[in-house]
């Protein structure tokens, strides 16, 4: 797909939903189920997201190194820093076969081995048709909180095809990818 064909889709979309007042919802989903409750402890959170993703609902493309372009009319269906805990978390517990996974704030009372945090710098689609997931992430061992691993992971994977929906389907396997890296750390 070329840039120049991916750019003046993403302009023609846009010019199509400025003459349409529906508006479209997306969220985020996991690779597969979690197995039932068993096995260790995962703590998910806090999730930290750019401002740039948490101020605005909107999905977005950055169409140059300085430029990013957002519709109004496709937007996230609820608050990004749990939609990406929640689908890293199922993605954690299928990857490491257990269920018991909890995301941040949890109850203290709960017998959790590890904790998993995260600030996510960049996440979103560009004008070459790929999703791009930027972030630096830190497990650790609880219940003491000592530091198992701490890492900065950028991840790239390609749209399957043009247009928003093909861009959260994508940016859903960067979370798979990402929940890859961070169980290699969640060694019992």
């Amino acid at each position: 797909m070329t840039s120049k064909f991916f750019l003046l889709s993403l302009l023609f979309g846009f010019l199509l939903s400025c003459s349409s007042t529906n508006t479209s919802y997306y969220v985020l989903t996991p690779a597969g189920k979690a197995p039932e409750r068993q096995g260790v402890g995962i703590g998910i959170g806090p999730i930290i997201v750019a401002d740039y993703l948490v101020e605005r609902p909107y999905l977005i493309f950055q169409s140059s190194p300085h430029k990013m372009e957002m519709s109004d009319l496709h937007q996230w269906s609820g608050a990004m820093d749990d939609n990406f805990a929640r689908v890293l978390g199922v993605n954690l517990g299928r990857r490491k076969v257990t269920g018991k996974i909890q995301t941040y704030p949890w109850d203290p009372n709960n017998k959790l081995d590890y904790q998993v945090s995260a600030d996510i710098h960049q996440f979103h689609g560009t004008v070459d048709g790929d999703a791009i997931l930027e972030s630096s992430w830190r497990v650790y061992r609880l219940p003491e909180g000592n530091l198992v691993s701490s890492r900065t992971s950028s991840l790239i994977t390609p749209l399957d095809s043009d247009g928003y929906e093909a861009l959260v389907a994508a940016q859903s396997r960067l979370i798979d990818m990402l929940s890859a890296e961070i169980v290699k750390s969640l060694r019992k």
